[in-house]
């Protein structure tokens, strides 16, 4: 089969980009192993994060650093045998993760940020996802005061965006939600985001109505991608496929497919995982909530109330390991009244990331026709569709509507 570009990945972003390319009347292939939305974009939070201009930083004071090294922060686990390999990693992590720098990353993702809710609602208003969709913001909840001092610090530069975060009591915050327990001493409530019920489901209503618009999704290993003149070719389930064009999208993937090009980019794994829970005696959330000192969120989805946990640096293809969804349960039930598990097994993912955090978009160092979106990190469900929009304006040669250079891979040499 012969088609005009190639997309290598069905998560958010590889959707988004295929979705794109044809309402601009390119025929596409759209190649995963799995369906859309089945992998990364499946596990998150559910959150369009529209005020995330902080970025999910490495801790730089030596307490919080110690109290990652000796297990005392739910929010962060690692495995011994993965450090070895990642201290170049970190390192350059713990640079860019400097004060000043931060300030750097802000007005760089903003620029993205800016237009994820606009590109969301432009994606699930053609591909009737918008019942998924759902606004109220999401609320942050802090244990101790120095936890809300720390949130206070943000509001400065919130505010020169444009974005609405208002700190409120416990007896505010329990009228927003009145499932909650008062195990808090205060919260704020960040306005501007808005949240989903299923992630995959808004992934897969995208990849419906790429289909529908004549786009084709195949099942194949984005590993079989190869040379092919000035073009390329992937070999998939109902035959190869060939493009002048191949769009590289596979989140924590990715280097499988781009080390035998010759490409080495800085990306690694922050792996996290989530668990359904019945709600007891009647409870409900509306927003999603985060027990910041407590590392986890809480959401509502489809499939009930989702504990997601935060990061553990581990080997991408490790057994699993989740001892911070214990951990974190523990919490959770002292917040909100959960029930049983309704899942068997917890579910695992990667966060596929640079170390300064920010994704590339863009084409290829040294690769005629391959373009590269990959390492979104914590954004990616926020970020694909602007992430599809951009990609497509620079493939196409039009004018971006923000400019790409700060997330060009040319910026790691």
């Amino acid at each position: 089969m012969k088609t005009d570009t190639i997309v290598l990945g069905a998560g958010i972003v590889g959707t988004s980009i295929a979705l794109n390319l044809a309402m601009r009347g390119r025929s596409v292939v759209l190649v995963d192993r799995r369906g859309p939305g089945e992998e990364t974009s499946y596990g998150n939070a559910g959150l369009v994060e529209r005020a995330s201009i902080y970025p999910v930083a490495f801790p730089r004071r030596i307490s919080a650093l110690a109290d990652v090294a000796l297990g005392r922060n739910p929010a962060a686990h690692y495995h011994w045998n993965a450090l070895p390999g990642l201290v170049p990693w970190l390192f350059a992590y713990w640079r860019a993760s400097a004060p000043a720098r931060i300030l750097d990353y802000a007005r760089t993702i903003e620029t993205l940020l800016a237009h994820s809710l606009a590109e969301h609602e432009r994606l699930a208003g053609a591909s009737g996802a918008g019942h998924f969709f759902r606004e109220g913001g999401w609320l942050k909840l802090y244990r101790t005061e120095a936890g809300l001092e720390n949130e206070r610090s943000e509001f400065p530069l919130a505010r020169q965006y444009g974005l609405s975060a208002r700190e409120i009591g416990v007896d505010e915050a329990l009228a927003m939600e009145p499932s909650l327990r008062p195990v808090f001493r205060g919260a704020v409530i960040w306005s501007d985001p808005h949240s989903v019920s299923s992630p995959g489901g808004v992934t897969q209503a995208y990849a419906a109505h790429f289909a529908a618009l004549g786009g084709h999704v195949r099942r194949g290993d984005a590993r079989t991608l190869a040379r092919l003149g000035s073009g390329w070719s992937v070999t998939t389930e109902e035959g190869g496929v060939e493009a002048p064009e191949v769009v590289v999208a596979l989140g924590p993937w990715a280097m499988d497919v781009l080390r035998p090009f010759g490409l080495r980019l800085p990306l690694q794994v922050k792996r996290g995982y989530h668990m359904h829970y019945h709600a007891a005696d009647g409870a409900a959330l509306s927003r999603p909530v985060l027990d910041e000192e407590g590392g986890y969120v809480i959401t509502p989805m489809v499939g009930g109330i989702r504990l997601t946990t935060g990061v553990e640096f581990a080997r991408r293809d490790a057994p699993k390991t989740p001892v911070q969804l214990d951990r974190t349960e523990t919490l959770a039930r002292q917040l909100f009244p959960l029930a049983a598990r309704a899942e068997p097994e917890p579910w695992m993912g990667s966060r596929p990331a640079f170390p300064d955090m920010l994704p590339v978009i863009g084409a290829a160092p040294g690769q005629n026709g391959m373009w590269l979106a990959i390492g979104h990190q914590h954004l990616g469900f926020t970020l694909g569709p602007i992430t599809g929009r951009l990609l497509a304006e620079m493939m196409d040669g039009e004018t971006p509507c923000t400019d790409p250079a700060p997330f060009s891979p040319h910026r790691f040499g």
